[in-house]
């Protein structure tokens, strides 16, 4: 029969790292934040850190191509707010970037964009008269990341007898940019 320690051992960083990595990606300094919040000194993180990308158990730049695909395609957002969920992650501006690209290229924002408004629509019908139906769908669509010019050209496109509704919204782009910005 085999015998029990007394006292369980404390997980280490590696271990701890492991295990988070077992339920989802996260970034390098995710990983560090949560390592440190656990009890871990920063050498010892530093170190977890530099083993788990060599062992390309964290790549940053593979967590921000899958993140953005998998927000644009499945969850139907627009490029502004996976920005903002990679900038969240700690994934570097250049990175982040580099990996909202390269989901681009596979993934039709347009097409997710087309989906995600095709859909209010239809949930909205009993709302309000078209024209303000498709002012809110406007609104909801840049909340959800879009950009307008991107959520303009769409609207139009799918509503044409509609488009009038939509006269005068296209600077708000320049107040969230300034907004934004600061």
């Amino acid at each position: 029969m085999a015998t029990r320690p007394d006292k369980p051992t404390a997980p280490t960083a590696y271990g701890r790292a492991l295990a988070r990595l077992a339920r989802r990606d996260h970034s390098a300094a995710e990983m560090r934040r949560a390592l440190r919040r656990a009890g871990h000194g920063d050498t010892e993180v530093e170190r977890v850190v530099a083993r788990l990308t060599a062992e390309r158990y964290l790549d940053d730049a593979g967590l921000a191509a899958r993140y953005a695909r998998s927000r644009i395609a499945g969850q139907g957002l627009g490029r502004n707010r996976v920005r903002a969920g990679l900038r969240v992650r700690g994934v570097a501006r250049a990175t982040a970037e580099a990996g909202l690209r390269e989901a681009l290229a596979e993934v039709s924002e347009a097409a997710a964009l087309d989906a995600l408004a095709r859909r209010y629509w239809r949930q909205h019908t009993a709302e309000a008269a078209p024209p303000r139906r498709l002012q809110k769908l406007w609104a909801f669509l840049l909340r959800r990341g879009f950009p307008a010019g991107l959520v303009g050209e769409r609207l139009r496109r799918l509503w044409p007898r509609h488009r009038d509704a939509l006269e005068g919204l296209e600077p708000l782009e320049l107040d969230c940019a300034v907004d934004g910005a600061e």
